[in-house]
């Protein structure tokens, strides 16, 4: 099989003839905001069924499938890395972690290896059952959580304080009756549950942060100022962990929620939680939180680096989830590989379109990018086989002597005025 071979305007993509790509012909397997952003994209046409194409925005049910039996020509683009899972499955995540902590320790140090302590002791299950039960028992009375290593809007979470609670799941690996014969035994992750987070208005929250990565070797990654906050229905306690209104702060959840109120929803943006941080703690404490996140990004990226096959034909969405504790710690919940794209009220919507675009102006199908930007709509460069520095004026050191990337989470985003800027034609460009 192979993809992007006819070319519409008959000169091959790259061809000095050829400095902006006019007409992009792409496929998309989802039904949603996507859809909507790819079809109003001007000069991008769609391909049904098995014509060739040039862009796919693909499931990861046809990556696992196809994407050893093709041929991808230059130009191709497609929205997985192949082995992306090493990242986004609960499990591959906590490991490639660990074994990055060690690997830091070993050649840098226990100061260095510190900077990977960002994610709640974890156990994989059943393989470390009885590591697991070694510390449960070590620590009596605290609260842990389970949840199936590659499932999703939080279908299969539990709570649990008793070893008893988990005794069914022990017996069939928690799998529903229908899926026994049909899929292997899923494994789950036994993690201890961050039992004091930071709360607004009572209610706990995580963040949902997007990652571009458009390289692995070299890494380059891009970190989109645009973001929400996710907030449970209900009032937080530790009194009853089996209401996952409570504890979930999944929106497939929160709104089959009996209270939910469709318009106003569940969640902040960004910029207003930037804000009222900021109001309550300053901004110099707001600004080591931010960076601290920026750590717990490429810390993650860096642990898989060298493990994710590297495609020049490859590029990622990242869906980052980072709880907040009270101290104001954050803690690297989950990193998905398809975030949702269906928006859950007009201002979601508008959000995802923006992101989805600026995807699209930084994968570049087009050729009107030098290479040389750091920031493209709203992505920032973050890291681009190194840190990043600002280049706006404003010092790239904290006073406790913490570097500060060149990103800009939850500050104003004026993408509109940035991009008529960077995707000027080629020929009013300054040189």
């Amino acid at each position: 099989m192979s993809k992007g071979k006819n070319m519409a305007n008959k000169v091959p993509y790259g061809h000095p003839k050829q400095k902006e790509r006019l007409c992009i012909r792409y496929k998309c397997a989802l039904a949603n905001t996507i859809t909507d952003v790819l079809r109003q994209r001007p000069g991008w046409t769609e391909v049904r069924d098995d014509g060739d194409w040039d862009f796919y925005w693909c499931d990861v049910g046809w990556l696992r499938e196809n994407f050893d039996h093709i041929y991808m020509e230059e130009h191709v683009r497609i929205c997985h890395f192949r082995n992306h899972y090493e990242l986004t499955r609960k499990n591959f995540m906590v490991k490639n972690l660990k074994r990055f902590r060690k690997q830091l320790e070993r050649e840098s140090g226990r100061a260095e290896a510190a900077k990977c302590d960002f994610f709640p002791k974890t156990f994989e299950l059943p393989a470390e059952y009885h590591l697991f039960v070694e510390e449960f028992r070590r620590n009596p009375g605290i609260t842990w959580i389970m949840k199936p290593v590659a499932r999703s809007q939080g279908r299969g979470i539990f709570l649990f304080r008793r070893l008893k609670d988990i005794t069914d799941w022990r017996k069939d690996g928690g799998r529903p009756d229908e899926q026994r014969e049909d899929i292997p035994v899923e494994n789950y992750v036994a993690q201890r549950y961050i039992e004091n987070p930071y709360l607004i208005g009572g209610r706990k929250f995580d963040l949902r942060i997007y990652v571009l990565l458009t390289s692995y070797l070299p890494l380059k990654a891009w970190l989109y100022r645009d973001g929400f906050a996710r907030f449970s229905n209900t009032r937080f306690t530790l009194n009853s962990i089996d209401d996952q209104y409570i504890h979930l702060t999944n929106v497939a959840v929160q709104k089959t929620a009996p209270d939910y109120d469709p318009e106003k929803g569940c969640k902040w943006m960004m910029q207003q939680l930037r804000q009222f941080l900021t109001a309550r703690h300053g901004p110099e404490t707001v600004e080591i939180l931010f960076n601290n996140i920026d750590n717990i990004i490429i810390k993650s990226l860096q642990s898989v680096q060298k493990i994710i096959i590297n495609d020049k034909h490859c590029f990622e969405l990242y869906g980052y989830d980072i709880l907040l504790d009270e101290e104001l710690k954050p803690w690297l919940i989950e990193v998905n590989a398809s975030p949702s794209l269906t928006a859950s009220s007009q201002d979601d919507h508008e959000l995802k379109c923006r992101l989805l675009e600026d995807v699209l102006h930084v994968v570049d199908m087009e050729g009107r990018l030098t290479g040389r930007e750091k920031r493209v709509g709203g992505f920032d460069l973050m890291w681009n086989d190194g840190a990043v520095s600002r280049d706006d004026g404003q010092n790239d050191t904290l006073s406790n002597g913490e570097f500060v990337a060149n990103t800009h989470l939850g500050c104003v985003n004026d993408r509109k005025k940035q991009l008529q800027q960077v995707l000027k034609p080629a020929h009013v460009r300054k040189p």
